[in-house]
């Protein structure tokens, strides 16, 4: 697999929150069994089939088909033990000729927990509930996206998602998950705003209102699927990208090639506009 060093900028909108929360104040997660297995490494940039940006110091991980299962694990988090400690990586992407158990970190982490001169290590892992997350959960609304045709990416959501729902009229419309890690409506959903309900590994539910139709941009919301991502008190943020396209895009260019080599996601491009704050509400309760 390669990759390539360097983070890159990328649009950032604000989406102002009212948090309305429903359920129990905890939801009880089941006990995650232990993998063993072995660990390779690769030149990581944080991009990959999932389709998230890159950082600048990845501690992530790529994984076989079997484990990868066509998008289903990305964004959520394994503890990695190796001879010399353990790491917490993120899933960003697949690797195609690893089989089942066999997991390939970033440089930066496999250096946590093995010498790289062993190339190849033992180790055991673990999905991890409710993991520490850098903030709320955001959305990247994708490049070609219109009234016709909306793919969004999802991200800060910690544990894997089971489910994206678009709200339509009273009820909720199921998104088709794709292996490039977008949920898509084929048929588009107007003009937006869009409210989605986003469903996780362990039954919390969140709705997001107030996404906008705004392509390549990333839209930073207050909303968080558990107390592990706390809701943050909205400020004002620059935005940098155009509005989606008024009449109907060019059909989209596919998604990403699962391969060794990592897929980047498209970095969206600064610019210097404010962002208009829409209000969000987020439900969140266990199944």
């Amino acid at each position: 697999m390669f990759g390539g060093a360097g983070a890159v900028l990328v649009a950032v909108a604000v989406i102002t929150v009212v948090l309305v929360r429903t359920g129990s104040a905890a939801c009880a997660a089941p006990a995650q069994a232990r993998v063993s297995g072995k660990a390779t490494f690769y030149a990581a940039t944080g991009a990959g089939n999932c389709s998230f940006d890159k950082v600048s110091t990845p501690l992530v991980v790529a994984l076989g088909p079997a484990d990868y299962r066509s998008g289903a694990a990305c964004g959520g988090y394994l503890d990695v033990t190796g001879p010399k400690g353990t790491v917490r990586v993120k899933v960003v992407d697949q690797c195609p000729e690893c089989a089942a158990g066999h997991i390939d970190l970033s440089r930066e982490a496999f250096t946590k927990i093995a010498n790289p001169v062993d190339g190849i290590v033992p180790v055991t892992f673990r999905t991890v509930t409710d993991p520490g997350l850098p903030g709320p959960v955001t959305v990247r609304v994708k490049e070609g996206s219109s009234q016709y045709w909306l793919a969004l990416r999802f991200d800060n959501h910690g544990n894997a998602l089971t489910s994206a729902e678009l709200k339509v009229g009273n009820g909720f419309q199921k998104l088709q998950r794709t292996d490039f890690n977008y949920w898509i409506d084929e048929s588009g959903a107007g003009g937006g705003p869009f409210t989605v309900r986003l469903t996780d590994a362990t039954g919390r539910q969140t709705v997001v209102p107030g996404i906008r139709l705004s392509p390549e941009q990333v839209q930073r919301t207050a909303v968080s699927m558990y107390s592990g991502g706390a809701a943050q008190a909205a400020t004002p943020a620059r935005s940098a990208a155009p509005s989606g396209p008024a009449s109907v895009p060019a059909p989209p260019s596919g998604s990403p090639s699962g391969s060794a080599s990592a897929v980047a996601g498209s970095p969206a491009a600064p610019a210097a506009a404010e962002a208009a704050a829409a209000p969000v509400v987020e439900t969140k309760s266990c199944q």
